[in-house]
């Protein structure tokens, strides 16, 4: 399985039987994708910065514009478990703040079984995890977390030791906290990386994953 990411919380998981997209919001990827396909697109809450004027297919509720090059793309934006084209999809419904959603709404926790590895999609999750959430995660190998935003860069790492991945991805959503402080340095800190040098892609299978928690960066793919 490959991993890409593609700025704010959009990453692609692309394996032999699929490929899966989550977050894929015209304001993240541009109107046309820049060619960005998917077999599986997954949106763990609406598009909070939508072009003006958007056109063409929406998610269930009409909140988040499709790219075009995903409009062939089975979509998922609600919790349940599925199966598509051999794919193993569990959402689990979570929030963006932790006042269940008073704040700022709800948020979808998706995981992925693609190529024996389980990847979990933290979308702009706002809090901890109760333990019957946690259980409804499940066991995962990857965790991409949002790093910034709703969630501290110590609540991030607390989250991530709740999941125990094997790999953990930062998504960084904001560059700086309300305090002016660096959300991604205080995360790597709290996480115990020192010399993490952000790559293109992770390439992975169940062999390859790492005995302990390693936390890999990578380079934003698509950026104008």
């Amino acid at each position: 399985m490959e991993l890409s990411w593609y700025g704010q919380t959009c990453i692609r998981l692309r394996g032999k039987d699929a490929v899966v997209v989550a977050d894929a919001y015209q304001s993240v990827v541009g109107p046309t994708g820049r060619g960005l396909t998917a077999d599986i697109a997954t949106f763990s809450h609406p598009d909070d910065a939508p072009l003006p004027r958007a056109k063409g297919r929406t998610t269930r509720d009409g909140s988040t514009h499709l790219p075009s090059s995903l409009d062939d793309a089975f979509l998922l934006d609600g919790p349940g478990e599925y199966e598509i084209r051999h794919v193993l999809v569990n959402g689990v419904l979570t929030f963006r703040d932790d006042r269940r959603g008073a704040e700022l709404g709800r948020n979808v926790v998706f995981v992925v079984e693609l190529d024996g590895i389980h990847t979990a999609h933290l979308g702009v999750i706002g809090h901890l995890l109760t333990e019957e959430k946690v259980g409804e995660v499940g066991s995962v190998d990857v965790v991409c977390v949002p790093i910034g935003g709703a969630l501290s860069a110590t609540k991030a790492a607390e989250l991530v030791a709740q999941l125990d991945p094997r790999i953990v991805v930062p998504m960084p959503v904001d560059e700086a906290d309300k305090d002016g402080r660096d959300p991604m340095a205080r995360f790597l800190h709290e996480m115990g990386t020192t010399d993490a040098v952000p790559q293109q892609r992770l390439s992975l299978t169940p062999s390859s994953l790492p005995s302990e928690t390693t936390t890999f960066l990578l380079e934003q793919r698509g950026k104008q």
